[in-house]
């Protein structure tokens, strides 16, 4: 029998891949796709694509869609009531495992893990320790599609973003830069590929610039974008506006 498991799903391509391979995994009967968006903005978080496209992308693939509410800027504790109420409904739906695209941050497993115990759930990562320059080309050879729309401007400039993901693009990126972004550097829309029934279609809209205030002292310690970094707030980001046709 068939282990039942929800499936992190971000929109991007590191999801894309990581529910392409555990498709072809017998072990698993897919329940849902969970999603966290920003509740203020209805948009997915840190990718700031629409939630519309998000539902077309679950329609395409087949799956339903769990949508996680999600403050812009929850604390720490909020953040994990919600994760954990989230897991909980579906646990008790007959959820054993939770599936995750992550590929080599060992804090964020341990956290992810640490949390799925408490709740009595198995963390699977069918990307985990796959070399990264490996993980794109098969991305790109299986004629998956996606396309850049957010970047930090600490690692790249506004020129990146509303660009597809193809071998001009990873030839453009500094060396600095995981060609899977896998350090926060870039976030994907993955709109075509063989999970989806058909492409995703939408229109390029605006190019925005945003900036977060860096928690006050007070709250810095209580926050679930809580960082030890101290240049994490010093950098911006640009989105790309990805409008439903």
């Amino acid at each position: 029998m068939k282990k039942k498991a929800l499936f992190n799903w971000s929109s991007g391509k590191d999801s894309a891949l990581a529910l392409y391979k555990t498709l072809q995994n017998s072990e698993f009967e897919i329940s849902c796709l969970l999603t966290s968006v920003n509740q203020q903005f209805q948009r997915i978080s840190m990718h700031g694509v629409r939630v519309e496209l998000l539902e077309q992308q679950a329609k395409s693939i087949g799956l339903p869609l769990e949508i996680m509410q999600i403050p812009e800027m929850p604390s720490m504790e909020i953040y994990e009531k919600v994760m954990q109420e989230t897991l909980t409904k579906l646990k008790d739906q007959g959820v054993t495992h939770s599936i995750f695209g992550d590929i080599f941050l060992e804090d964020l497993r341990k956290y992810r893990d640490e949390k799925l115990t408490e709740i009595g759930l198995e963390g699977v990562f069918p990307l985990w320790k796959i070399p990264t320059q490996d993980l794109i080309q098969e991305f790109i050879s299986l004629g998956f599609k996606t396309i850049v729309v957010c970047v930090n401007e600490r690692f790249l400039d506004k020129s990146l973003v509303g660009r597809i993901i193809d071998q001009d693009f990873i030839n453009d990126l500094p060396e600095n830069v995981d060609v899977c972004g896998e350090n926060g550097e870039f976030h994907t829309f993955t709109f075509d590929g063989p999970i989806f029934s058909k492409p995703i279609d939408f229109e390029i809209g605006e190019v925005v610039y945003r900036k977060y205030e860096k928690p006050k002292e007070e709250d810095s310690s209580d926050t679930a974008c809580d960082t030890s970094a101290s240049y994490a707030f010093d950098f911006g980001f640009w989105y790309c506006d990805l409008i439903p046709k």
